[in-house]
Parts: structure tokens; C-alpha cells; sequence
């Protein structure tokens, strides 16, 4: 054989080899059937949808420093997020759950109601109703409280 035909057949056959390579690359990396013959995508862990139930018109009367004779309060609608499973079990728990938010935000005085943001104020219903729950051995029904609105007056 000529050097010319030697070196033909040599990239023809290299050539052959890398289709095949390519070709088994997209097989093995193809999603692997399922029973009913359809692929199968990696599932990723289902989120429950959220579902969030308002506690409106949380209003309490600020302590008043030494020597103040203007009353201030705080008004609050506060906004619990949920699973639809557990919506019913925090509707239950609304007006417990206002005792528990009246007695947490009326410990605060003007000042430092004032001094505290959003968030701050988000924490601390958190944790209080976190307690509350500890303390009564139950589960809470909702993962987070937020503030949906705050007047501080």
C-alpha cells in the first residue's frame, strides 16, 4: 500500500473511533427511562407551597416613661407564613397568638420602640412565639412572622 492510502485509512479509522466516543458520550449522559418508558428528570425536593395567614390590628398601649402624660402605642398587622396543612391549626391559634403579641410588644416604652426597625421587632415576635409554643410542648404551625405593617404613635 501507498504511504498516501495508509494515512487515509489511519483518519478515516480515527475518524470512525471519535464518532463512536461522541455517540456513546450522549448515550450514557441521557436521563435513564422510568417504568412507563418516559425519562426520568432528577426531582428536586418538593417545596409546599406557602400559604400565609394575617393577624390584623394588633394595637397595644406603649408604657409611659417617668413623667410622660402623652399615652403612644403600637399598631401592627402581623402576617404568618404556612403550609396549607397546618392554615387551619394557625387560624385556631389567632387569638392566642394576639395575647402573645400584646404581651410582647407592650414591654417596650416610646424610646425604645422607636429605636427598634422592622426586623428587630420581627425577631423578637419570632422568638416569643417560638417560646410560647416550646413552653405548651406544641408545634408551631407556621415557619416565620412578619410585620405587615407598623404604626408607632
Amino acid at each position: 500500500m501507498k504511504k498516501t492510502t495508509k494515512l487515509i485509512v489511519a483518519f478515516v479509522v480515527i475518524g470512525i473511533l471519535g464518532a463512536a466516543g461522541a455517540g456513546a458520550a450522549l448515550y450514557f449522559k441521557q436521563p435513564m427511562p422510568g417504568k412507563d418508558g418516559k425519562p426520568v428528570e432528577a426531582e428536586a425536593p418538593k417545596k409546599k407551597p406557602a400559604r400565609y395567614v394575617s393577624l390584623d390590628k394588633v394595637i397595644v398601649m406603649l408604657r409611659r416613661s417617668p413623667g410622660e402624660t402623652q399615652a403612644h402605642y403600637i399598631s401592627t398587622d402581623l402576617v404568618l407564613s404556612t403550609t396549607l396543612e397546618q392554615e387551619k391549626k394557625v387560624k385556631d391559634d389567632l387569638p392566642m397568638l394576639r395575647s402573645v403579641a400584646v404581651r410582647a410588644l407592650s414591654a417596650h416604652t416610646m424610646g425604645a420602640a422607636q429605636a427598634l426597625t422592622v426586623e428587630q421587632y420581627a425577631e423578637q415576635i419570632n422568638s416569643t412565639f417560638a417560646a410560647t409554643y416550646d413552653k405548651d410542648k406544641l408545634e408551631k404551625p407556621f415557619s416565620e412572622v412578619m410585620i405587615g405593617k407598623l404604626i408607632i404613635e
